[in-house]
């Protein structure tokens, strides 16, 4: 077994062990400067004030010239005045101009968006980091994760405790907008008690996966690796060339794995290949779902296979109601620790898969006139469950496969334009409310009706405004990346799919008659704030004011086909989600 391999085990089957430690070669090919040539261009910059020539070796000129060390600060300090000014200064070094978004510099590398694929998955839940960029946070926040980020002591001691805080990075040499930050000899000699002690816990209670990181210039660093006494669990080292010195002493102290790859882009997209790979793997039937897919484009194309879709579409609902009815999923349990929260999710997932991958497919490629086989499938998982005893509570957690499909169906549908299978899954499909009363799936099955925040949030990385919606989005990213492989594209066919459910939910509620808001908000509330491009309430009001009744959902016969009750809905929203605060 390679290296790689043994490695893609290991993060897979024990997820959260490993910490990554991530150098400046992670970041090389955004070409983000590190901070030692931070360092030597704002001395070029001195020098030209000077009106002096500093090369070839710049440091060596203001050692010479000021009889002192390269000091980051007092380099700052020089250039630039004030706070602001010294912020400005450094946003050119790390944050893009427009020309530079354009060409893809300076923004995250295909290894950054690798590890907030597999910190997504849970499989990584500490990060520790020389980097002074912010390349790591902008990629979890692209998939959804706002982490705890640890750069001063500050910082550390008003942390919430590591087991409650979902994702961690701790920026061992600071943060590119705080001057403390660390760059010369003296200031990587050592770290305050509390960061060496943080340090210390993280070697010795998780497994080590090292990238881009050199442990030349880093004293401190290697200092806290090396008291580490225990070798709980393994650390592998990955590097582009031979060791060094110092890294080959800390190798041989960790028993490291050494893992030569040709870069770090190549190395994490690999791992996360292998071990997302696993994870298909250790679902059931793997290969079944694939072949469910394909059957399904094959049927919905061919007028003649109207009966054998309606049966494939029935044998497998039946399936899957007789496996969420078994001993595995017992009644009248509730689950409170996270671990038992999180494999009680990804059972129901797994035992999904082969139904989410017909539906996904349906509504993707299918015609309205097949809608109602999609919605029949959800109608019948509500009354299978309903018939031992679920569903007769405000929140129900075996209410979770019918809302997990649902959203996959949704988000196809909404993908694909087709706002009339929309309509007839959010609407015919029905299922009892917590009144025990027949309503349509969009008012009795929705986030609200599945949990509790308080209970979600136990789930790994779900400390968040909306949960469940968070967990759906998530864990529905790869079911659907054959029909959306666009990050900007599924998150927003997600969030207008959340939109869509959370009007349609109110206007089923009296007929649209009422005035205060009742339901379920996701995701588009606060990705929509943190980037303007990703507000779907806008466009889709824009759409009903441009189109009226040509609308698709109005077509479709959503809101009894009134424009009125579509603006209703949508003002009733809109004024609720303007009071919260997230």
């Amino acid at each position: 077994m390679t290296p790689l391999l043994s490695l893609a085990f290991s993060v897979h089957s024990n997820e959260g062990v490993y910490a990554l430690l991530l150098g400046s070669g992670v970041s090389r090919s955004s070409g983000i400067p590190t901070g030692w040539e931070v360092v030597l261009d704002l001395i070029r910059k001195v020098a030209a004030l000077e009106r002096e020539n500093c090369e070839p070796a710049p440091e060596v000129w203001y050692r010479e010239k000021y009889k002192v060390e390269p000091d980051y600060r007092q380099l700052l300090d020089t250039l630039a005045k004030s706070p602001s000014e010294r912020q400005q200064l450094l946003r050119g070094y790390f944050e893009p101009t427009e020309e530079e978004r354009a060409e893809g510099n300076k923004l995250p590398t295909p290894a950054h968006k690798a590890i907030a694929d597999l910190v997504a998955g849970g499989y990584i839940r500490v990060i520790i980091t020389t980097n002074f960029d912010r390349l790591t946070e902008m990629s979890l926040e692209a998939v959804g994760i706002f982490p705890t980020v640890i750069s001063t002591t500050d910082q550390l001691i008003g942390a919430i405790p590591l087991v409650h805080s979902g994702v961690t990075i701790v920026k061992v040499h600071g943060d590119y907008l705080d001057i403390r930050i660390r760059n010369t000899e003296q200031e990587l000699a050592s770290y305050t008690p509390a960061i060496d002690a943080l340090l210390d816990r993280l070697f010795d209670e998780y497994g080590l996966i090292i990238c881009g990181w050199s442990a030349e210039w880093d004293v401190a660093l290697r200092a806290a690796i090396e008291r580490c006494p225990s070798r709980r669990y393994s650390t592998f080292w990955v590097t582009r060339a031979p060791l060094g010195g110092h890294a080959q002493k800390l190798a041989r102290h960790r028993q490291a794995t050494i893992l030569a790859v040709r870069d770090a882009d190549q190395f994490f997209c690999n791992l996360k290949e292998k071990v997302l790979t696993l994870a298909d793997l250790s679902a059931s039937h793997p290969l079944t779902t694939k072949i469910a897919g394909a059957t399904v484009k094959r049927y919905v194309v061919d007028p003649t296979a109207r009966i054998r879709l309606h049966d494939l579409i029935f044998e497998s609902t039946e399936a899957l109601v007789a496996e969420l009815t078994s001993k595995d999923f017992p009644q009248d349990i509730i689950l409170y620790k996270p671990e038992e929260l999180a494999n009680r999710l990804r059972l129901y997932e797994s035992r999904c898969s082969n139904l989410l991958s017909l539906l996904t497919t349906g509504a993707y490629w299918g015609n309205p006139e097949h809608a109602k086989l999609w919605a029949n499938s959800l109608s019948r998982l509500c009354g299978g469950i309903e018939g031992k005893g679920a569903l007769n509570t405000p929140q129900d957690l075996r209410r979770y496969p019918i809302l997990y499909l649902l959203y996959g169906a949704g988000i196809a549908s909404t993908a694909a334009g087709h706002y009339q299978t929309l309509a007839t899954l959010l609407v015919d499909a029905a299922a009892k409310d917590e009144h025990h009363r027949r309503r349509p799936i969009c008012s009795s099955v929705h986030s609200l009706s599945i949990m509790q925040h308080d209970l979600a949030r136990l789930l790994p990385n779900m400390a968040v405004f909306t949960p469940v919606s968070h967990y759906l989005c998530a864990v529905l990213r790869e079911p659907l990346r054959n029909y959306i492989p666009g990050e900007y594209e599924y998150h927003m066919a997600f969030d207008r799919l959340e939109y869509m459910l959370a009007i349609v939910h109110h206007d089923e509620r009296r007929d649209g008659q009422a005035t205060e808001w009742w339901g379920p908000i996701g995701c588009f509330l606060w990705r929509g704030r943190l980037d303007p491009e990703q507000r779907v309430g806008p466009k889709i009001k824009e759409e009903l004011e441009s189109q009226g009744t040509n609308w698709g959902p109005i077509q479709a016969g959503l809101f009894g086909g009134s424009v009125d009750r579509a603006k209703r809905a949508i003002a009733v929203l809109d004024q609720y989600l303007s009071r919260i605060v997230v």
